[in-house]
């Protein structure tokens, strides 16, 4: 029997000191619900976890920003109802306008009735906002520029690439009705210029021509009416001037729908004004007026049906894109548990078991140091 040393002891203290980490190792874990509450539980494991739990914020952010951009199309679809509704009206004004026994007095009541309703489009299509933001004023449109005053880019469809264009000769023939003459309007595009193959001017409108290609190309530049000289002509490119269209393909509104850089969805809402539906100069006040107004309104009407089929397409997008989020984000979270989450009834089970060793260890320590006391009677 030794007393310097109590070897017994130090064995016990030990395996207490352990039990009892282990206790609160397990009282952590049950206190939390975390079966890593630690790097040094599991380094692999905490940073998935890490990693995970930052994806699942970012999918729950996506999921935000995905409802929101619901919301912007609805309200720019909304007001777009209003704007279907006035340009029927506006047809039947024209279709009545166009009736010959009309007298002066009806006609300039029906003009007053078209010029009102024309300046709701132009208000309503000014006013409509999101957050503050103007819809439907080509804010969120694809942009593009020339280098000359006698036309702009007006409107150009997804397919057109997004680079520099020649136009070498343009000229457009305005009627004296103060319509623009397809035949006589001409316009050369040369090889090597940007455009498709086989491009050519296929439609006019009020102040636009439409340039036409393979593979569903559209480009239509609006012209400057008052730049037309006296015979009628507006002399856009040509006699040592060619004109160059910079297509820019930015200008949409970028839609986060991902947790991950590069997931977006590009939303764009074209410009919804009078001069863009064709109806800026549309009047009813003489037959020969309603008969054009009758065209007119209609490729208002059928630009607004291109705007709206386009944006139920995005909000179509965006509502299985909302279900996809929540898809991943629900299998993501369970994956998550899988790997951040403890056990209950294990770890309960481990607690019971390690208490009952930590007292055990504790109770033999109290034995182990009473030892050297047993000593004390061989020296009476």
């Amino acid at each position: 029997m030794k007393i310097s040393y109590n070897a017994a002891a130090m064995y016990a203290n030990n395996a207490a000191n352990m039990a009892d980490n282990r206790v609160s190792q397990s009282l952590k874990r049950l206190s939390s619900g975390l079966k890593i509450t630690e790097s040094k539980d599991d380094p692999a494991g905490y940073a998935i976890g890490r990693r995970m739990n930052a994806q699942i914020g970012g999918i729950g952010v996506a999921t935000q920003n995905s409802n929101r951009g619901v919301n912007i199309i609805e309200t720019a679809d909304g007001a777009l109802t209003e704007v279907h509704e006035m340009l029927q009206r506006m047809n039947e004004l024209a279709v009545k306008g166009a009736h010959g026994v009309l007298t002066t007095t009806d006609r300039e009541m029906l003009n007053a009735e078209m010029k009102q309703l024309k300046e709701e489009v132009a208000r309503i299509a000014k006013d409509t906002e999101f957050n503050g933001q103007p819809l439907l004023d080509g804010s969120f449109d694809l942009r593009g520029y020339t280098d000359s005053q006698a036309a702009s880019v007006d409107y150009y469809s997804d397919e057109v690439l997004a680079k520099k264009y020649t136009i070498n000769s343009l000229t457009v023939v305005y009627r004296d009705d103060g319509t623009i003459d397809l035949d006589a309007t001409k316009a050369r595009f040369t090889a090597g210029d940007g455009f498709p193959e086989g491009a050519e001017i296929t439609e006019v409108g009020q102040d636009k021509v439409v340039i036409t290609g393979a593979q569903d190309f559209k480009m239509t530049l609006a012209v400057n009416y008052n730049m037309r000289n006296a015979a009628g002509e507006v002399a856009v490119a040509g006699a040592g001037k060619p004109l160059t269209v910079d297509i820019t393909g930015i200008g949409s509104l970028d839609m986060q729908t991902g947790a991950n850089e590069g997931q977006q969805l590009d939303i764009r809402i074209p410009k919804v004004s009078l001069d863009r539906l064709g109806i800026e100069r549309t009047e009813v006040d003489t037959e020969e007026s309603s008969t054009n107004a009758i065209n007119e309104v209609k490729g208002a009407i059928q630009y607004v049906s291109d705007v709206r089929s386009r944006l139920g397409a995005y909000q179509n997008r965006l509502e299985h894109t909302i279900n996809n989020l929540d898809v991943s984000n629900e299998n993501m979270t369970a994956s998550y548990s899988n790997i951040m989450d403890v056990d209950m009834a294990e770890e309960m089970t481990t607690y019971t078991s390690q208490q009952v060793i930590a007292q055990a260890a504790t109770s033999m320590l109290a034995q182990a140091n009473e030892r050297p006391s047993q000593v004390l009677q061989l020296l009476q």
